[in-house]
């Protein structure tokens, strides 16, 4: 950092001394902006705005469990940058959501957004609700008390929230119906929704696809392709699982995926046919990974193992690797195993899956890393797409989304990577993300006068 950044950094850190998520977001991205305020002072005074949400909710969501028991969550909306478009970014229901990780996810969305050519802000929300373990008709009844809150903060001009960890179709659609039932209205107001009512061809899929797409681009800068690569995935939801199946459709073989339980390592690679069984498990069944290795005999299974300083998945030889579980997954050791077992491209398909001194290590290594913010920005760009077909009222086929969501990752690619060159720092596509997604939000908030 040079003395700008670092005083903003510094002003953070005082006020927010207690979110370490938040402030190692901010100090990733305001590192890279250092060349850009010596070569453009202009945006200096954009930087302290930049940082702090311009709108941030918390409320109380009280609930009945299947026992008449009444529970009570908190609940957050936060609303960090309107300066292109509404604030868009999804809804986490997970017991570790607290302001820190959410300040976190929307101050990423933000230059994510940006970087996807589309008019949207940044936001981001959620809950500290556990949906694991609960019934249907209790995730309802948490949905409806949640959005009876949350209405007064959203809207399709405003405010449009999507899914994220612990909120998928079935969150979606109880949420939706109660918004429908308080404003009395049929509005693109959530996005990731069911086909019959509004939702998006290719939305479950863009995450994981998109992706994939980033890293086909990147290798093409090695005149290489995913055919006969080796890829290590993390997770085993949504994201995992597309960037699974397109990773089979381009001829790789992925060998593993995981869930909060432990890992599976399957060394003849995951089929389509055990790809089906994945999906089952855990999107019908909700069941763990575990039971993979039951079924297959090639592969085996390794529990979490607190006790350790690394995740051993990492460990395992390939080629490429896409974490795409949650924060902070890859740490420094992860990352030394991971170039050591040959991985020289890597595609993050969760928010921010690699720490700092794993960050420096890839960059350092000169490999190929696609940070999250530019890798996993599909699902939000099919999420503009969802937005644009409600507002016209029609739907486009697969194939027309799928060629949209492929023309956006590719002119990402190709953004990052021109503008890490531009700033001096070719094929650094950390530094190319970030500026490029910053400049085009900081332009917007100095011609609106940085209110």
């Amino acid at each position: 950092m040079n003395s700008i950044t670092k005083a903003v950094y510094d002003k953070l850190v005082a006020k927010d001394p207690n979110q370490p998520e938040f402030l190692q977001a901010a100090m990733e991205v305001l590192e890279s902006l250092s060349p850009v305020m010596e070569k453009n002072p202009q945006y200096v005074p954009v930087l302290n705005a930049i940082v702090e949400p311009e709108r941030l909710m918390q409320f109380r969501v009280p609930w009945y469990d299947d026992m008449g028991n009444l529970q009570v969550n908190r609940g957050y909306r936060i609303e960090m940058n309107s300066a292109i478009g509404p604030y868009k970014g999804g809804l986490r229901f997970h017991p570790s959501v607290n302001l820190s990780i959410l300040k976190f996810l929307a101050f990423e969305q933000v230059f994510k957004n940006s970087l996807t050519t589309l008019p949207m802000g940044g936001g981001k929300g959620g809950s500290d609700f556990d949906p694991k373990g609960k019934s249907d008709a209790e995730v309802r009844r948490f949905c409806q008390s949640f959005m009876l809150e949350l209405n007064r903060h959203i809207g399709p001009n405003t405010d449009v929230p999507a899914g994220d960890i612990g909120v998928g179709g079935r969150e979606i659609g109880f949420m939706f119906g109660m918004y429908k039932k308080i404003k009395n209205e049929f509005t693109g107001i959530l996005t990731g929704k069911g086909m019959e009512w509004g939702g998006s061809l290719l939305r479950p899929e863009a995450t994981g696809y998109g992706c994939v797409y980033f890293v086909r681009e990147m290798l093409k800068t090695r005149g290489e392709k995913f055919e006969g690569k080796t890829v290590l995935v993390s997770g085993s939801g949504n994201v995992s699982q597309y960037a699974i199946e397109k990773c089979i459709e381009l001829g790789a073989k992925v060998v593993t995926c995981s869930d909060s339980g432990g890992w599976i390592h399957d060394a003849e690679g995951i089929t389509t046919e055990k790809l089906a069984y994945i999906m089952e498990l855990k999107n019908v069944k909700r069941a763990r990974i575990s039971e993979y290795a039951t079924k297959y005999t090639s592969a085996t299974y390794t529990p979490v193992d607190k006790a350790l300083d690394h995740n051993p998945l990492w460990a395992v030889k390939a080629d490429v690797a896409l974490p795409c579980a949650t924060q902070n997954e890859i740490n420094g050791k992860d990352a030394d195993n991971l170039l050591a077992g040959g991985v020289y491209a890597v595609g993050e398909g969760a928010n921010m899956p690699t720490t700092p001194d794993g960050v420096e290590k890839f960059v350092k290594e000169g490999i190929l890393y696609g940070p999250g913010k530019a890798a996993n920005a599909g699902g939000v760009a099919v999420s503009g797409l969802e937005m644009a077909q409600n507002s016209a009222r029609y739907n486009w086929t697969r194939e027309e989304v799928d060629a949209k969501l492929d023309t956006i990752m590719t002119t990402i690619h190709k953004n990052c990577a021109d503008t890490a060159a531009e700033y001096g720092a070719q094929g650094n596509y950390v530094a190319g993300a970030n500026i490029a997604g910053f400049i085009k939000v900081a332009e917007a908030m100095l011609a609106q006068g940085l209110v």
